[in-house]
């Protein structure tokens, strides 16, 4: 697999870095820059926007992400996901003040444009 491979948008169902059983949903979506680093952007339950830069290698992507949460504090973190497929991530995420004791999980899976004919 390819970096440019996991170019796209994926929907995501994951759950947040704490004993809670909740699980959150949202878009994620991957684009190059010029230097082959991969840029993603998530819109997490259609309101909570993040940002990340990452890099992939041996079908592992890694993102240091950050995004601003209530009162203005910027929060940050890393995902690593494991590529399945170019369709198919497996990941887990931790940011700096989450619960240590915790990772969060998020799956991805891509969304396929379909034909109108």
């Amino acid at each position: 697999m390819k970096i440019e491979d996991l170019v796209g948008k994926f929907s995501i169902i994951g759950s947040n870095q704490n004993n809670d059983v909740n699980t959150y949903k949202g878009e994620l979506e991957f684009s190059l820059n010029k230097d082959q680093r991969i840029f993603a952007k998530w819109i997490i339950n259609k309101s909570q926007p993040q940002f990340g830069v990452g890099f992939f290698k041996n079908n592992i992507l890694v993102i240091n992400f950050t995004y601003q949460g209530d009162e203005n504090t910027t929060y940050k973190g890393v995902v690593v996901y494991k590529c399945l497929t170019k369709d198919i991530l497996e990941g887990f995420w931790s940011e700096e003040f989450g619960d240590p004791k915790f990772l969060g999980t998020e799956n991805c899976f891509r969304i396929k444009d379909e034909l109108v004919n």
